[in-house]
């Protein structure tokens, strides 16, 4: 909950000080962006296993019980081991 502040002064002077605070959060919003935009830039190169989890072939779901229909990664870690002796 948001609490209320009360503010006493002519129409004039409240218009500058709403004013001030709208432009406040215009520059700041504007300065979140830019950083937020410069952070996403740099990328990380993802492990073998997150490529290996990535592709679709490689995906081994369960059959049948409560699982079914979901990824079974024990099952993919041990193929993964495998696959890269």
């Amino acid at each position: 909950m948001i609490p209320l502040v009360k503010i006493e002064g002519t129409l004039d002077e409240i218009r500058e000080l709403v004013g001030d605070v709208k432009r406040t959060t215009r520059s700041v919003k504007s300065t979140v962006a830019k950083v937020a935009k410069t952070a996403k830039k740099g990328s990380r190169k993802l492990s073998a296993w997150q490529r290996y989890i990535k592709n679709k072939s490689n995906h081994i779901k369960f059959k049948r019980g409560d699982r079914k229909g979901r990824l079974d990664l024990k099952a993919m870690s041990r193929a993964f081991k495998k696959s890269r002796k």
